[in-house]
């Protein structure tokens, strides 16, 4: 299982439309507005890389609002 967080940015005014948007997508565990440089930040799993991009760029990349996503795999180290 690879896990991840999803720093995203969106265009004024939708973070709170895109948190609840996104938390509905399967795979994501955790979507919440937040202030600083990005708007949102989700929590998300996928059981490997390929499926994490997948997710990422197929299901998350695509909703509507979203300026720009950068993903940080967890690792344990």
């Amino acid at each position: 299982m690879v896990q991840a967080y999803i720093l995203i940015q969106t265009e004024v005014g939708k973070a709170a439309e895109v948190a609840h948007h996104i938390s509905g997508i399967p795979g994501v565990t955790q979507a919440e507005d937040v202030t600083g440089p990005y708007d949102v930040i989700v929590r998300a799993e996928a059981r490997n890389v390929d499926e994490l991009g997948k997710l990422v760029v197929a299901r998350i990349q695509t909703v509507e609002g979203i300026t720009r996503t950068l993903t940080c795999p967890i690792v344990h180290i």
